[in-house]
């Protein structure tokens, strides 16, 4: 409308009334168009959330697991080259590259201590005579080659026979030789029955229904519940080892701690279908697994009640208040800090082929950081502990130093709901936590160590999916705990099981449990586990 159809009042106030009207009108409707763009910016935000989520939600169903990366693959995206290169490039000047070592081409020979069988194959001896002058011929060596051949499993009936005795005279009574110590008397089983069931369910995830199928077929009728009321037996039994396996952790000054969920269908109070927790706690050379109906923090306060020194978790709250009892230091996670870039980086992968804007490249920039640390850590893994504290102070501490700087700048420019945001604020609040690596050499980046010790349990859950009741789930923990322990000391597992199931029943004394110990046991003292009798 043009000006002069505007009909305006000749009437000073009547004009300056009219204005002002117009005015707060025209500021009603920009207030409304600002609500509009804001409502608009924030439904583009939560919808490029959304989409950022499905894009990682379908990359960790169809695509690549693993988190591993390298350098090339970090500078495919050009966005963050110079941020990650910043993080620590400079220190590769100073980096000696090793002589190189060609490994020796061929086949690994078959340990010595396997029995071995020869078979002859010999000439006939009408080709034991030269074909041109008839000479006989000379035998000037051999050619030996070897095969591995598998024996499969035999079973056999152990009859403990003892003879009677009386005075025919006298009468005063029969006269046997005592039974030894078993580890579940009255039972069937002998202590290499228990150790193979138990090492096939917990070391390699073989459930019992499967076992009893494999028994079948060898003509042994052993019911599920027979090898499941054993287990249970034999978890018990072990209680004293695994009393002392907790001593040594307690008393070691250093130890990680992670949890998973383990489903317990009889336990009092709660329904079939609630989930209860293992946790884990490793040491160098312990690992011990503990049942709990709770993930609470009390647990991890109860479990680790006497421990002082570094206690390494991921980012659970629960960890929050055992961290901060006198005496224990709390270190973060690393690996859990990298796999929050790594998701946002995942899902941003997965998008089109559009040019990302800069926010979107700080995941790729956060996770270069993230992986100048462990290049440098897998230079320094095999070296002593001091010499680890003085390598961080020169190479790591800068790197995280730019990497805090980096940080703070970023945190205000993502939004806080996207993958990179969380990726963003989980650094930041596990920041205090994870500078602690830089205050002893012994400290790894992170808990790979207590999940890799999960790994078994997870993997035979697979399979077994729940434990009955509470009293199983306590004796698998003693189980997993002993058999894992083991293979942390370089102990086969089976042999020392059985070591431990023949010999513990007799014990009497500390001394002789202490002796059963995976630490005080020699690797190839176990290696033919045959040596180890069940009347010794």
């Amino acid at each position: 409308m043009s000006s002069a159809s505007i009909d305006l009042p000749d009437d000073p106030e009547a004009l300056r009334d009219l204005a002002l009207r117009q005015q707060h009108e025209l500021h009603e409707k920009s207030e409304l168009l600002d609500e509009k763009e804001s409502l608009v910016d924030a439904l583009s935000d939560e919808l490029r959330t959304l989409r950022e989520y499905i894009r990682l939600l379908k990359h960790q169903r169809f695509g690549q697991k693993s988190e591993q990366s390298t350098d090339e693959q970090i500078r495919l995206f050009n966005e963050a080259e110079s941020s990650a290169e910043d993080a620590g490039d400079e220190e590769d000047a100073s980096i000696l590259v090793e002589t190189h070592t060609r490994r020796k081409r061929g086949r690994k020979p078959l340990p010595e201590w396997i029995p071995r069988v020869e078979i002859l194959h010999d000439l006939p001896d009408d080709e034991k005579v030269c074909r041109e002058d008839g000479t006989a011929l000379e035998r000037i060596g051999e050619e030996v080659s070897e095969q591995l051949e598998f024996i499969p499993a035999q079973l056999r009936v152990l009859r403990h026979v003892r003879p009677k005795y009386a005075c025919k005279t006298c009468r005063t009574g029969i006269h046997t030789a005592p039974l030894p110590p078993q580890p579940i008397p009255k039972s069937l089983a002998s202590p290499t029955l228990l150790a193979h069931v138990a090492v096939s369910k917990y070391a390699d995830g073989l459930p019992l229904y499967r076992q009893e199928t494999m028994f079948r077929r060898l003509g042994i009728d052993l019911p599920r519940a027979s090898l499941a009321n054993w287990m249970v037996k034999t978890g018990e039994l072990v209680q004293p080892l695994v009393n002392l396996l907790r001593d040594d952790l307690l008393a070691s000054g250093f130890l990680q701690c992670d949890e998973t969920r383990y489903q317990v269908l009889k336990e009092p109070g709660k329904a079939a279908t609630s989930q209860s927790y293992l946790w884990v706690q490793r040491s160098e050379d312990v690992v011990l697994y503990d049942y709990d109906a709770s993930r609470s923090a009390e647990v991890p306060k109860r479990l680790l009640a006497g421990f002082e020194g570094f206690l390494q978790t991921d980012g659970y709250e629960g960890y929050g208040a055992i961290g901060r009892e006198p005496g224990i230091t709390h270190v973060g996670c690393w690996a859990h800090a990298r796999r929050k870039f790594d998701e946002a980086l995942n899902a941003q992968k997965s998008s089109t082929k559009k040019k990302r804007s800069a926010k979107e490249s700080r995941a790729l920039q956060g996770l270069g950081f993230i992986q100048k640390l462990y290049k440098i850590e897998r230079q320094i893994q095999e070296k002593p502990p001091d010499e680890v504290y003085r390598i961080r102070q020169e190479r790591s501490r800068p790197v995280m130093e730019k990497l805090r700087a980096w940080l703070t700048e970023s945190i205000p420019r993502v939004p806080p709901q996207s993958l990179t945001g969380k990726a963003l604020a989980y650094l930041d609040g596990q920041w205090p936590k994870l500078i602690r690596v830089l205050e002893d050499g012994r400290l790894p980046l992170d808990t790979n160590r207590v999940e890799n010790a999960i790994r078994p349990f997870v993997v035979g859950r697979k399979n077994w999916l729940f434990a009955d009741t509470v009293r199983g789930a306590q004796a698998s923990a003693n189980l997993y705990s002993l058999i894992e322990t083991a293979k942390c000391n370089a102990v086969e597992p089976f042999a020392y099981l059985r070591l431990v199931l023949a010999k513990l029943p007799g014990t009497t004394t500390l001394n002789e449990v202490e002796a059963l110990l995976p630490r005080h046991v020699a690797p190839e003292h176990l290696r033919d586990a045959s040596r180890f009798s069940t009347t010794d």
